[in-house]
């Protein structure tokens, strides 16, 4: 649903102010607990959410790069999303916006919402129907959030984890989801999780404008899970970069970040084949051996791609190092 929305805001068939009618409010609560942020010396913006809801990804996060950042839960409208990041878009407050948005909705006080814009500015809304223990609390570039908790004192849990953590706002933003699970978290449990994150700047390619895009659709412990997911979207980020400098002829920062994310990814074996295919093709094939091998030892249907990619003219490799690098990790024929 969410994505049939989007696709007709972006070609004109309907209209933000049309969306309460297009998307009814859902009929069973998604209760969760989230947060808003934005990183001061970056300027990214993002949201984080855990629920005892199936995708909760799909609905409760929203955020636009060089606009703001909105979760939206409780009794879902996800015109506080769309709409709500319309408004921001247009230079309105978040309090400003989220009045108009409330003012507008016929049912405000099932609603929970928590906004904040690229300003840092924020508002938070929990209406007085959203099942206890619920309630919000806002801090210095930050909001959050939380509804039918099982204890008091989960936004207060989550600020404070919030405000100690270090590292990425991705990172900051998932210790304070870790501190409400351990305050109590969801009534009900867990299921789904997801995590956004966009520049503090909107560019002419908006495909790069999203940092972090991960969703845990449905998981007996989806916050670790979504740990997991962004150590390996960071180690990818990594190889990207790597190709990024292979493409200036940067061989060892490009070698540099492979490294980087092998050692996040250590399991990874198409990691280490690229990794190997790199240094090959800037003409270190003795170093290159040892990783193809270990490889191959894996999984031997990389070792057929090898000729493929000979033939691609992706891996440079004379007729010599081809057969070299198909014969790595080969044991040899016991004479007779």
């Amino acid at each position: 649903m969410r994505s049939l929305l989007l696709c007709l805001l972006v070609i004109g068939w309907l209209q933000p102010a049309q969306l309460l009618r297009a998307q009814p409010a859902a009929v069973r609560p998604v209760h969760t607990y989230s947060i808003v942020a934005r990183d001061p010396d970056s300027g990214e913006l993002g949201v984080a959410v855990q629920s005892h809801w199936f995708s909760v990804g799909t609905l409760v996060p929203w955020a636009r790069a060089g606009v703001g950042a909105i979760a939206t839960q409780s009794f879902i409208d996800v015109r506080y999303g769309v709409e709500g990041l319309e408004l921001l878009a247009q230079g309105k407050p978040p309090q400003q916006a989220l009045e108009a948005l409330l003012r507008a909705d016929p049912t405000p006080e099932l609603r929970q919402v928590g906004m904040i814009d690229a300003q840092g500015r924020i508002a938070q809304h929990t209406g007085r129907q959203c099942i206890r223990y619920a309630g919000h609390l806002a801090g210095e570039n930050f909001a959050v959030q939380a509804n039918l908790m099982e204890n008091r004192g989960v936004p207060e849990a989550m600020a404070a984890a919030f405000r100690a953590a270090r590292g990425s706002l991705a990172e900051r933003m998932l210790a304070a989801l870790d501190a409400a699970q351990a305050s109590g978290g969801d009534l009900r449990g867990k299921q789904s999780a997801a995590l956004l994150v966009v520049r503090a700047q909107a560019s002419r390619q908006p495909w790069e404008d999203t940092l972090v895009d991960l969703h845990v659709e449905d998981h007996p412990a989806p916050l670790r899970e979504l740990r997991r997911l962004l150590t390996l979207d960071s180690a990818y980020d990594q190889m990207n970069d790597g190709d990024h400098a292979l493409e200036r002829n940067d061989i060892d920062g490009a070698l540099a970040h492979y490294g980087a994310a092998e050692a996040l990814a250590p399991d990874n074996v198409e990691m280490k084949f690229w990794h190997a295919v790199s240094l090959v093709n800037a003409r270190r094939t003795d170093a290159a051996l040892p990783v193809f091998a270990e490889v191959f030892r894996v999984d031997a249907d990389w070792r057929s791609l090898v000729p493929r990619l000979v033939d691609a003219q992706l891996l440079i490799a004379d007729p010599a190092t081809l057969v070299r690098i198909e014969r790595t990790g080969l044991q040899p024929e016991v004479a007779q």
